[in-house]
């Protein structure tokens, strides 16, 4: 059984051909805005690794409902019936992104995740993901008696909540810009850029020229966090600490929300490259800060996820699944 798998991302499009036998036999990553459509770039890959196909599945970022996703952070319309007859299927799965990334923390290893908090696993209990890059992608695995089943959700665009005077201020400047600001508008790559801009704007910091200089030529948010991690730069220190504590708080409340006694995984580009500071204080105590809810938090395990190929992987499983049981 030959199984194409594709993650794609606002950034970039992952395509694997897998073997049952012997997992991945061809990947390519493509950056997804060359693209006019996903067809293109799924029919490069098909141009490139011509053996046939047994079951599809595509994991994309944003919403998908009856086999058709509009993407949030992609000019696309996909559709799986039109990616079924290209790829001369009778179907193909189009799942969720996050759903993917959930389904693929069962193929991980230990050298795969990073521990921010070990925690206290329960034995029985749901589990959820969360993922700032692009955007901002939230799913869950609830525990139906014998194992974790992934499920999609669109928490990233849920209400972006402000918990102090400071995160309010953020608030009313976002406001200005858009008219409605999701946890999105804040925990992205743009979104660091964005909290970066309320300091500048607001005064709170000022902005160096070598810094000014690069966040024209090249991408504002690797730009700060690199800076902020080398300690170098005030302003971008206080964004991407201002950027953690903000996904700490956010973290926490999808462990709530799903209930994640198993622990909370964090996927996306973002999280792995910023390890220290996910470690540190900030992010750890404001996950747990749910006032009465800390005990119960302070308990939840968090590991970051180090493999960029997990929703790859998960996307590759869901179809072998879906062989299995049809």
């Amino acid at each position: 059984m030959l199984i194409l798998a594709g993650d794609i991302g606002g950034t970039n499009t992952r395509l694997g051909l897998f073997d049952e036998g012997q997992g991945c036999i061809a990947k390519k990553t493509y950056p997804s805005r060359n693209y006019p459509d996903l067809g293109q770039i799924v029919a490069a890959f098909c141009a490139e690794n011509p053996s046939p196909v047994t079951r599809a599945c595509f994991a994309i970022a944003g919403p998908v409902l009856h086999g058709r996703s509009n993407p949030p952070n992609l000019p696309w319309h996909v559709q799986a019936t039109e990616l079924a007859r290209q790829i001369e299927l009778d179907s193909v799965s189009l799942i969720n992104d996050l759903e993917a990334n959930a389904y693929g923390i069962s193929a991980l290893t230990a050298k795969d995740l990073a521990v921010v908090v070990p925690g206290e696993r329960a034995a029985a209990g749901n589990a959820a993901v969360i993922s700032p890059g692009t955007g901002l992608g939230e799913a869950g695995l609830f525990w139906d008696g014998k194992g974790l089943r992934p499920y999609a959700c669109e928490g990233g665009h849920a209400d972006f909540a402000p918990r102090n005077e400071l995160e309010v201020e953020l608030l009313r400047y976002l406001l200005a810009r858009f008219d409605h600001v999701s946890y999105e508008r804040v925990l992205s790559g743009p979104g660091l850029y964005r909290i970066y801009q309320f300091l500048r704007d607001t005064g709170r910091g000022r902005q160096d020229a070598d810094i000014a200089a690069a966040l024209d030529h090249e991408d504002p948010a690797a730009v700060i966090s690199k800076a902020a991690l080398a300690k170098n730069c005030p302003i971008c220190i206080q964004a991407l600490d201002m950027f953690v504590t903000i996904c700490g708080a956010e973290a926490g409340n999808l462990a709530l929300k799903a209930m994640a006694t198993q622990g909370i995984y964090l996927g996306g580009g973002i999280a792995p490259k910023i390890m220290e500071k996910l470690q540190g204080p900030l992010f750890i105590g404001a996950f747990s800060d749910k006032g009465r809810m800390k005990p119960l938090l302070e308990k939840v395990p968090i590991w970051v996820i180090m493999n960029p190929e997990t929703a790859l992987l998960g996307a590759a499983r869901y179809a072998a699944l879906a062989e299995s049981s049809s």
